[in-house]
């Protein structure tokens, strides 16, 4: 019997044997703050920035404050936001890059949401800021808007979406200042007023700096993951050295355009009060020892865009 018991025994640890079954990892289902994470927050503030200057700038044109286009115009450029933030944690997720994030986990990278769902999800926001975008459209009946709609769509979904994605080959800072800057600023105002001032323009420029710096903080957190996944972001070609200078000559000249727009309109000298994130935010660029710290640099300068923007329409206004 003795003989017999540990035969039995040495079943259970011969891997030909029936040995009991390891308990199944499972994995936790989303929570409504996984969603919210998902959604990222902290760069919500860059769709804000550029409708409040563009809606300063429409105040230059025509005294009226036009309420419901300028909401209009807020919902699709954080709708769109949202979208290309839910498109880029599938299509990063799938590829691989978000395997190894210093960062929040991604939904789809940890596997507690099906790829295909987060991917309907961001086309739903996408189709939220389309419909959203017709009803300015038919209510200003500026038509040819319909094209520039469809464009940023396209943009923002082979930012990291489809085959080739400009994303991954260091193009990302240029859309991101051409449609989270000038597009979404000057586009704010024609919604508005169909015109399009030098004031509009230039505080696009401003607002795309700011919106190039989010992205910097973001590339220069995640240039070591980035560069063996293999996404050739700008941060990874240049550097950790060179992003740090680029981060700090974004800030600057965003600045120096609002110090060129204060000649003309002395509020906007009040932007300078903006410099009280800007500066923390530099000082962690240049400053971090751990990646994890710059998600601080992150979440620091997005409100400072926000308060770039609501200072600079303060001084249009005015």
């Amino acid at each position: 019997m003795a003989s017999s018991s540990r035969t039995s025994q040495n079943r259970k640890r011969r891997p030909g044997g029936n040995p009991a079954k390891a308990p199944v990892r499972s994995i936790p289902r989303p929570t409504l703050g996984d969603w919210i994470g998902a959604a990222r927050l902290r760069t919500l503030p860059l769709g804000l920035t550029p409708v409040l200057i563009g809606t300063g700038a429409a105040h230059v044109i025509d005294i009226r404050f036009h309420w419901a286009l300028a909401l209009g115009c807020l919902l699709v450029a954080v709708l769109l936001q949202i979208g290309v933030n839910f498109s880029n944690d599938y299509s990063d997720g799938v590829r691989g890059t978000d395997d190894h994030r210093v960062g929040p986990a991604r939904l789809t990278a940890s596997g507690r949401v099906k790829s295909r769902t987060v991917l309907i999800v961001a086309f739903v926001f996408f189709g939220l800021a389309a419909l959203v975008g017709v009803a300015l459209v038919i209510r200003t009946q500026q038509w040819w808007m319909l094209a520039v709609g469809a464009v940023c769509i396209i943009a923002a979904w082979f930012y990291t979406g489809g085959k080739r994605p400009y994303g991954y080959n260091a193009l990302g800072e240029v859309f991101v200042f051409v449609f989270f800057g000038l597009v979404a600023t000057v586009g704010t105002t024609w919604i508005q007023v169909q015109a399009a001032p030098q004031e509009a323009w230039f505080g696009g420029v401003g607002a795309g700096f700011l919106a190039v710096a989010v992205l910097l903080a973001n590339n220069l957190r995640d240039i070591t993951q980035d560069k063996a996944a293999g996404k050739k972001t700008l941060s990874v070609l240049i550097g950790k050295r060179g992003t740090q200078i680029f981060f700090t000559v974004c800030i600057v000249l965003a600045f120096a355009v609002a110090a060129f727009l204060a000649l003309f309109y002395p509020i906007a000298w009040l932007v300078m009060m903006a410099l009280l994130g800007a500066i923390p935010a530099l000082l962690i660029i240049w400053t971090y020892r751990e990646p994890r710290e710059l998600v601080t640099a992150l979440s620091v300068t997005s409100p400072t865009s926000v308060a770039y923007g609501a200072l600079l329409m303060w001084a249009f206004f005015g």
